[in-house]
């Protein structure tokens, strides 16, 4: 039996101002992609911006995968 090799799916978002990011809207993002099945796998503060950039990934469904296909053609 071979194993298949596990395809992921990424978000990028970055939030914030240059005033700074609050951890209230932080966490409330994760929390929100959490619900959706996203991990989060990087956060980091593009240099002088105040802002945070967030990455996340989660395993590519068979639905995401078909939806991709569809958005490639167009």
């Amino acid at each position: 039996m071979t194993e298949e090799t596990k395809q992921w799916e990424y978000r990028v978002q970055t939030i914030g101002s240059i005033f700074g990011t609050k951890d209230e809207h932080i966490q409330a993002t994760l929390d929100e992609w959490g619900t959706e099945g996203w991990e989060a796998i990087n956060v980091f503060t593009p240099e002088g911006s105040g802002k945070i950039t967030i990455v996340a990934k989660r395993p590519l469904t068979e639905r995401a995968r078909r939806t991709r296909s569809i958005s490639l053609m167009s």
